[in-house]
Parts: structure tokens; sequence; C-alpha cells
């Protein structure tokens, strides 16, 4: 008897980190998920593809999970037409969501990141306003649950940028900043919120456990 399947459908990056890490994702919720098989697409850059998934899949039951953090152009145009074509339904994103609030608090203790430090969320960005909107729910989420002031930043496309919320932050509060990536894997935008000179250093991938965020202070005036 064929399972029934779900497609978790990443963007996909040139970096081949970014592709384990998504198929280490698809592998930890297929041992969650009994008597469903969990298969992985990708939107560009790795493969296959989503049309490539959806084909093999055949007659099937297929539910394509989008592993994105944000509604957004990804979700309404590349995912949505071509389940639409398919005729298979589509979950909603993964984010912003309650459950992703553990992780992102984890990652800060991990960090060292004393209780009621500031913190920028810093997120892929897009010229989407209902991607910014999401990423600003997900640090409002976050904000209530440390019951500390959470900013959402962004990489590209929207502003503040990463460097503009910590100084803006530390300017507010008076104190030091931390900065946490809201980023499924690594890739270009992970590579943008990477130490530099003049801008913080925020954590690896949120959801996932392998490496924590880091307490980063805001640059110095010039």
């Amino acid at each position: 008897m064929n399972r029934p399947v779900l497609l978790a459908v990443a963007h996909g990056s040139r970096d081949p980190a970014a592709q384990q890490t998504v198929l280490s994702l698809a592998g930890r919720a297929g041992g969650l998920a009994a008597g469903i098989e969990v298969r992985t697409a990708f939107l560009q850059h790795a493969g296959p593809s989503l049309a490539e998934a959806l084909a093999a899949a055949g007659g099937r039951h297929v539910t394509v999970v989008p592993l994105l953090l944000s509604a957004g152009y990804h979700l309404g145009t590349d995912i949505g037409e071509a389940a639409g074509r398919a005729g298979v339904p589509v979950a909603a994103p993964l984010g912003p969501d309650p459950g992703l609030v553990p992780a992102l608090a984890d990652r800060l203790r991990a960090a060292g990141a004393p209780a009621g430090t500031p913190v920028v969320l810093a997120a892929a960005g897009s010229t989407d306003p209902r991607a910014v909107g999401d990423a600003r729910h997900q640090a409002a989420l976050l904000a209530s649950h440390l019951q500390a002031p959470v900013l959402a930043a962004f990489a590209s496309a929207a502003r503040p940028t990463v460097g503009e919320a910590v100084a803006d932050l530390a300017a507010r509060t008076g104190g030091p900043v931390a900065a946490a990536s809201y980023l499924l894997a690594p890739g270009v935008f992970a590579g943008r919120l990477m130490p530099r000179p003049a801008c913080p250093a925020p954590a690896s991938p949120a959801p996932l456990p392998p490496a924590p965020a880091r307490p980063a202070r805001a640059p110095p005036a010039a």
C-alpha cells in the first residue's frame, strides 16, 4: 500500500550545507510521521524541483509543506501555482508560529544572553509586505515570551537592516543587544548576517539546534 507523501519544499541554495540542512530536517520529520513518506523538493539551485517531485509522486496522495518562515511570492506563486496545477493541497508556511519561539529562546540562552536582553530577529527580507509582516509577527511572539523588546530586521529588500536594528535597540535601552537568525538553513542570506565590520553577529538558523546565537552590540558611532 502506498503511503501518503508529505512533500517538504525549500527555497534552495547554491550552498551544499543548505541542502543538507533541509534533508536533515526532512529526515527528522520522517522519523516522527508514522505512515507518511517525507520527500523534499527545491524551488531553485537544487533538485528535485517541485514539478519533478510532484510528477514522481504519481497518483499518490500528496500534501505540500513549504519550508518557509513566512508567506510571500514563493508561497503564492512558485508553490501555489505548481500545486494548483497538480491538484494537491498546500499547508501553511512554518512561520510565524508560537512553536518556533522555544527554539529561538533556547538559542539566546545558549549564547549567554541575560534575561531581558533586547533582541534583533534577523530575517532574509522581501519586497512582499506579507513576508515582512510575518517576520514582525514572529518578533512580537518572541517578545511576549521573553518579556523583552524584539525587533525584526532584514538582510535585504526591507528595513531596518540588522545593523540599524541593533543600533536602534541599543540607543533605546542603553545596553547590549542579542541578535538571532530567523533562517532555516545556511546560504546567501545567512552569509549576509554573519559577523563583519559594523554589523552584529547573529545566530545560525533558529529552528535547528547545531549552533547558538551570540550577543551583539551596536557598532560604534562614526
